[in-house]
């Protein structure tokens, strides 16, 4: 339990990220926390660079928004979004994220002492975090990261031939020492910039050790090019299984990254969140400016949190060979050609309009059908 999110065990693939602001400004950084859960962040994760920046880590762990798609009249009393310290190197900012009420810290041992890996140890077990309505209190959580860029010394040159079993061999000599310790509410990662060899070093881990596992593709890059590195890395693991929450790690506004989270579990079935737009990729059938009437229904589909929530399939389709068939097929759609196109809803054909109405008339019935 990382606060009032399950992860492993069963639960469903839990959707985090990462503020990008500096800490230290609180109202900014607490900004950014609502920005991601109310597009579906579910856990957030936040750095805590300096002692100085204590202060407002608290700030954002007290003011953290509602989980969920709670009310106003709700949200008082709903869980809150779990706040997570990122911790390197000092300890004793992992203590400090603990007494501020981070619902878990993240940390790479690789970079501290054994010894002060045991005090953060001790003060996870010994703190209570809230669940949630009517559940029991919890430890702080900790995972366990290990990532190609620090790995223990002993390890280096293992991963010059054998980077996945270094990682691995990292994250399980760490999960062995909290294992001695008593302590079992942590969560491990090995991720790479490598495609290949994150999915193969988490392959390897599944195989070795049954706690819950983070996953991403480290440092993927921009938004363009770390969405295709993240979805086919996290998603060829979620395909097999593994993994019980990811993070998008994308150069950019990290709301993306939450985007293309629930994409990838929505594109493997796992879960949804919001409509899922699905539009033919044109050929020299199409009679109709498809890509524009595609962009267009899915901006005002975001822009709308009334229905940006709703789980629907939406089909804009182009041509009518293939078209009218596959907007049957989803809960509301349009296929056109020649300057017009017919309105679908829930299979049943309602009515002919022109290019130009064919938005305002799909966003009205949907509206409808909310």
């Amino acid at each position: 339990m990382v606060g009032p999110v399950p992860v492993g065990g069963g639960a469903p693939v839990a959707v985090q990220s990462m503020t990008c602001t500096r800490t230290g400004d609180a109202e900014a950084t607490l900004a950014q926390v609502r920005a991601l859960a109310a597009a579906g962040c579910e856990i957030v994760r936040v750095s805590l660079p300096t002692a100085e920046e204590a202060p407002a880590f608290a700030h954002l762990v007290r003011e953290s928004p509602a989980l969920g798609n709670a009310t106003d009249a709700e949200s008082s009393a709903a869980p809150r979004v779990p706040i997570i310290a990122d911790i390197h190197y000092d300890w004793r900012l992992a203590l400090a994220a603990i007494d501020a009420g981070a619902a878990g810290v993240r940390i790479n041992p690789g970079t501290m002492a054994e010894k002060h890996v045991r005090e953060i140890v001790r003060a996870a077990a010994e703190t209570a975090v809230p669940a949630g309505s009517g559940e029991a209190d919890v430890p702080v959580a900790i995972r366990i990261g290990v990532n190609a860029g620090s790995l223990p010394r002993d390890l280096r040159d293992r991963a010059a031939g054998d980077a996945p079993g270094a990682l691995v061999e990292a994250a399980l000599r760490w999960a062995g020492r909290l294992d001695e310790w008593g302590f079992s509410a942590y969560k491990l990662s090995v991720k790479s910039s490598s495609v290949p060899d994150t999915i193969a070093a988490y392959r390897l881990l599944r195989g070795r050790s049954d706690a819950p596992l983070h996953v991403g593709v480290t440092e993927a890059g921009t938004v363009w090019s770390g969405t295709i590195k993240s979805a086919v890395g996290i998603g060829a693991l979620l395909a097999d299984g593994i993994g019980d929450t990811i993070r998008v790690s994308l150069t950019g506004d990290p709301v993306e990254e939450v985007r293309v989270a629930w994409k990838i579990l929505a594109a493997l079935g796992l879960r949804r969140r919001g409509p899922d737009v699905i539009s033919c990729p044109t050929c020299g059938r199409t009679e109709v400016d498809i890509v524009g009437l595609a962009e267009e229904v899915e901006r005002r589909l975001d822009a709308e949190p009334a229905l940006a929530g709703r789980v629907i399939t939406v089909a804009v389709m182009g041509c009518r060979v293939n078209g009218p068939e596959e907007a049957r097929h989803a809960d509301y759609g349009i296929a056109a050609g020649a300057g017009e196109g017919v309105l679908f809803d829930h299979g049943e054909r309602v009515e002919t309009l022109p290019e130009g109405q064919l938005v305002d008339a799909l966003l009205a019935r949907i509206r409808a059908g909310a």
